[in-house]
């Protein structure tokens, strides 16, 4: 049962709002910030470590935090939770600004991590919690957009911004985005599910519920077929076609401004045609993934640049179509009072597989880059992104595309077999169209 305290109202206009402006600021975290490492870089050193942590960090402390967020805000309330994502994100912020140095960044962007998975968990309980039947499916789908719209301006705000004011006005976007959020939070329910007295800390039956689980796995998958490459593209397309941040915050739109449309289309097409189930949208979006991929092995023939927009559109759409509807699917598998447990689960899924993909991701380029390059110093700028040394660079780039590749068609046999196993424990219900 949810438990409104006195005086919440579930039902005010600048609820939604709120929280869609929270949820905007994680992706941009996430997919802006690498487009600035070149920038950081030039200014506090190229440890290749220290500026993959710049990234990793967030990531890392991000995936970990949402489990732990997921049982306090069950727990504590998700507003409360929603409050304290929001202030620490606002302190980190600040303090990823004004870092004096690479040690001093990668330790902020952990805590932004950490405050981060407060914001993810809460709004995505609170979306849960407060609406129901086709308000909630409509929500959800804005709460992908939301998340799409960060993924798809991250790239290209932080590069502008990078060409503008320099890597540090990043940072403080991030921070000012929030000030809106911290000012109404008030508007926000305070809203918990009653839990039973002897309920345990996690409730491990979440992981024995096979829809749940069939569902959180497409996340996966997306962390190889999309994530990896989203994130590390611009160090690419610096190293191979000598863009600079501005220009490739530009060209990066081709592969995250679908992702602005494709949460409300990959819903409809759930709800409005009969023989297109969720899986058959987890089907279409891992084909896109496969024949996208294979494309962006074009850069390997230094094929104009415009000629990879095709295969970028089509990973953006590979991601953007269940973006927001997998979490309310997944959420409408398991008992309202794990609400926030799920979430969390469902968010852990998400960047826990983001953060190791990347960073495995990350370390193996480094190591294929110093394998031809037998200067280390140098060796480090070029796997950074030094402009003009495309030819050390692409080998490596390959190499991560096949691997990708290979990983998309395991999580594709994975899909499948998980699909089946559902359709077996419950053959009416595999629809799964998000209506409570």
């Amino acid at each position: 049962m949810t438990s409104p305290t006195a005086g919440s109202s579930t039902n005010s206009f600048l609820m939604l709002p709120a929280l869609l402006l929270a949820i905007f600021v994680v992706p941009i975290s996430i997919a802006g910030t690498a487009t600035a490492l070149p920038a950081i870089a030039r200014d506090l050193g190229s440890d290749p470590t220290a500026l993959q942590w710049i990234v990793n960090s967030f990531n890392v402390a991000f995936a970990v935090f949402t489990l732990v967020w997921g049982t306090v805000s069950d727990r504590i309330g998700y507003k409360p939770t929603f409050l304290i994502g929001v202030t620490g994100t606002i302190a980190a912020s600040v303090l990823s600004a004004f870092a004096p140095n690479l040690l001093v960044l990668d330790v902020a962007r952990l805590l932004a991590g950490a405050a981060g998975a407060a914001i993810g968990v809460s709004v995505t309980a609170i979306i849960s919690s407060a609406y129901e039947g086709a308000e909630r499916t409509r929500n959800f789908a804005l709460f992908g957009t939301m998340l799409g719209a960060g993924l798809a301006l991250g790239p290209t705000i932080a590069g502008l911004l990078t060409a503008a004011v320099g890597w540090r006005g990043v940072f403080v976007a991030f921070g000012a985005a929030l000030l809106l959020p911290l000012l109404i939070h008030g508007e926000v329910p305070s809203l918990r599910h009653e839990r039973r007295a002897d309920a345990p800390i996690f409730d491990v039956h979440l992981l024995r519920n096979v829809r749940f689980m069939s569902i959180v796995l497409l996340p996966v998958i997306q962390a190889f077929g999309y994530v990896a490459l989203l994130t590390y593209l611009p160090v690419t397309l610096s190293s191979v076609y000598s863009l600079d941040p501005g220009a490739t915050g530009l060209l990066m739109l081709a592969m995250t401004a679908p992702v602005l449309v494709g949460p409300t289309l990959g819903a409809r097409m759930v709800a409005k045609i009969p023989s297109f189930t969720i899986y058959t949208l987890f089907y279409l979006c891992i084909a896109l993934m496969l024949i996208g991929n294979a494309g962006m092995l074009l850069v390997a023939t230094t094929a104009p640049v415009w000629v990879l927009v095709i295969p970028m559109l089509m990973l953006g759409f590979s991601f953007g179509l269940p973006l927001g509807f997998v979490d309310g699917a997944a959420l409408d598998a398991v008992p309202p009072h794990s609400s926030g447990a799920a979430a969390g689960v469902v968010s852990f899924m998400r960047l826990g597989s983001e953060a190791t993909v990347v960073a495995v991701y990350a370390m193996t380029m480094a190591a294929l880059v110093s394998s031809r390059v037998s200067d280390d110093h140098l060796a480090q700028e070029v796997a950074s992104g030094l402009q003009g040394h495309g030819a050390d660079y692409i080998p490596a780039f390959v190499t991560g595309q096949i691997a990708i590749l290979a990983a998309v068609v395991i999580g594709l046999v994975a899909t499948i077999a998980m699909h089946r196993a559902v359709n077996r424990a419950h053959p009416v219900t595999t629809s799964l169209r998000s209506q409570r």
